[in-house]
């Protein structure tokens, strides 16, 4: 065993130390939180001879389990294995498969992934009258999908759905929340959902099998509790009610996905229903230089409505936060290509990483690495031209000037009959004149002949990016209003991007991701680029305090990705989802500069 306090700060060694009751740590950015949990186990087991086999940790990510797992194994030399370590999910998992006979859940069902929910959404759809809910066919599978699922976190079953929801088609989700889980059982299936929400009710409705579970797990630790729904916060204070011995580790500050269900307000709640929990501030940061804290402060101490960290560091000063006002987006990308390019005289392309709000942003940045030769990798996400949506615009496009393509006649019979029939139509009327037709308007004219763009609800957020990225191509068609010029240009975009894969740089090189997907990386060298309104904060979150600040607490998780050197980026004009803007700088940093004038520009 190591020696476990060596190291701690005084505020990380009082979270260790305290090893029974309810414990509440506020972990900042870059404070160690993982090693403080990891610690505070070792401390269990070494010095309060607490079984491993006692002791519950909770995480959100696998990737956060092993690494975990990992830790404790290499600190106790290979010897530990703890009750468990994982997600919600496996847990739950773990706990069905094993009980889960008592609520009618066979020990060998299945889970279904996104994929097995919208095939078998799509099939009772098919199953439906013309007078039911088949009529609604512009409604997507992961229309009904998302509020069932926003359902189920809140633990709302079918039969009490529309008692708790109105929204528009509230009665018509609810007559698909039945079915759904009527076939699921049939299936003897579970979606992610059902695994925390079946768990829950295992535990409510068999007192001896919670009983067995308060026997077995003595200590239960939650990681990121911040991030936790309504179902996972029912579900980890009925684990913890046997003992009482729980800890739980979060940052108000980083909480950033209400969107998918995060109920920010419950870690205040913890507080609340366990009024003896005692409470640690972690502040000291280990990661990053004081100017990117005090920075990071500036920004996060406008929200009201949560408590605020102030972190510091006894690493140095650093260099001032760098500030670029570009003309607009080209030169906005062209300054972040030079300045990589300079860095990279000195330090590895891996250790740079450039930040963006949406993922439509990166088509611009994508297009001038490429032409720079700046080798990157796209995380978590897919490059933009070879995104679904895009995939299917240009498909369309290529159909215009080549009616026998065999690969676009096949992506397009794929999306329906009816819609090809109509694009077919639509073609025979336009096709003596597409030469003197610009890029941008056929895009305009598929739309409506196809009604494309009902395929994707702007009410669900994945779905939300996808009309984002078509209209960022179509910002490619109005510089390309010739459509052989466009396509061509794609095409050149496309095979630049496969040539440096050939020479085996794709692997390798500066990465680029958004702001979501950035949450628990660090990079010597940060970038986030489009600080502007309407990009960060959002257009959808300008009007909503709660929304407006989880941008704030978006752009505060970018600050604390960076160590050493952080530079903000925003245009005066931006060419962005099909349209030529005048910009505002973001209210973010609009008093953050030093020396900055107050007028624009």
């Amino acid at each position: 065993m190591i020696d476990i306090f060596e190291g701690l700060n005084s505020k990380q060694k009082e979270a260790v130390e305290l090893t029974d009751g309810p414990c509440v740590i506020l972990a900042g950015a870059g404070s160690g939180k993982t090693r403080v949990l990891i610690h505070k186990v070792l401390n269990l087991i070494q010095n309060h001879k607490v079984s491993p086999s006692s002791i519950v940790m909770i995480t959100f990510t696998n990737k956060a389990a092993r690494e975990m797992k990992d830790r404790i194994l290499k600190a106790s030399g290979g010897k530990l294995s703890l009750g468990f370590i994982g997600t919600f999910h496996s847990f739950c998992a773990l706990v069905l498969r094993r009980d889960g006979v008592h609520i009618g859940i066979p020990h060998s069902f299945t889970i279904y992934d996104a994929q097995d929910q919208q095939q078998l959404i799509k099939s009772i759809l098919k199953k439906q009258s013309e007078a039911s809910i088949s009529r609604q066919g512009k409604y997507s599978p992961l229309y009904f999908l998302s509020h069932i699922s926003t359902a189920k976190n809140q633990l709302v079953g079918p039969e009490r759905y529309l008692d708790l929801f109105s929204h528009y088609r509230s009665a018509m989700v609810a007559e698909l929340y039945v079915q759904y889980q009527k076939e699921l059982k049939k299936n003897d299936a579970l979606d992610f959902d059902d695994l925390i929400m079946k768990v829950v009710e295992l535990f409510s409705k068999n007192d001896h099998v919670l009983e067995k579970y308060h026997e077995r797990y003595q200590y239960i630790l939650v990681d990121e509790f911040q991030d936790t729904n309504y179902a996972q916060y029912v579900l980890t204070k009925k684990l913890s009610q046997g003992s009482n011995n729980i800890t739980v580790v979060g940052d108000f500050s980083q909480s950033i996905y209400s969107w998918r269900g995060a109920d920010i307000q419950n870690l205040n709640k913890f507080s609340e229903d366990f009024e003896d929990a005692k409470i640690v501030e972690l502040e000291q940061n280990y990661r990053s230089t004081q100017n990117i804290l005090d920075m990071a402060y500036s920004v996060i101490s406008e929200n009201e409505t949560h408590p605020i960290l102030k972190l510091h560091t006894k690493n140095n000063q650093g260099e001032e936060v760098e500030y670029y006002e570009a003309d607009n987006e080209e030169d906005e990308a062209m300054y972040i290509a030079n300045t990589l390019q300079e860095l990279a005289n000195t330090e590895d392309f891996a250790h740079m990483a450039v930040l963006y709000r949406t993922n439509a942003q990166s088509r611009i940045i994508e297009e001038m690495f490429l032409h720079y030769s700046i080798p990157y990798v796209l995380v978590g996400g897919t490059r933009f031209y070879e995104r679904k949506e895009v995939k299917d615009v240009l498909s369309y496009l290529r159909l215009l000037i080549h009616p026998e393509d065999s690969v676009s006649l096949e992506r397009i019979k794929k999306l329906g009959k009816r819609r090809f029939d109509t694009f077919r139509t639509s073609y025979d009327e336009i096709k003596d004149s597409i030469e003197d037709i610009p890029s941008a308007e056929l895009m305009e004219r598929i739309f409506d002949a196809t009604e494309y763009l009902g395929l994707y609800d702007p009410d669900i957020p994945e779905e939300y990016a996808r009309l984002e990225n078509i209209k960022e191509l179509k910002s490619v068609a109005l510089t390309f209003p010739d459509l052989v010029e466009f396509l061509e240009q794609v095409a050149l975009v496309e095979s630049e991007y496969f040539e440096k894969e050939k020479l085996g740089t794709s692997g390798q090189g500066v990465r680029l991701m958004t702001l979501h997907q950035a949450k628990g990386l660090e990079f010597p060298f940060v970038f986030i680029t489009g600080l502007e309104e309407g990009i960060l904060p959002h257009s959808r979150s300008v009007d909503d305090l709660h929304q407006l600040e989880e941008e704030r607490r978006l752009f505060y998780v970018g600050i604390t990705r960076a160590m050493q050197k952080l530079y903000i980026t925003y245009a005066k004009r931006r060419f962005i989802f099909g349209r030529r803007n005048m910009a505002t700088k973001s209210r973010f940093i609009s008093s953050g500069e030093e020396g900055e004038d107050s007028e624009w520009w």
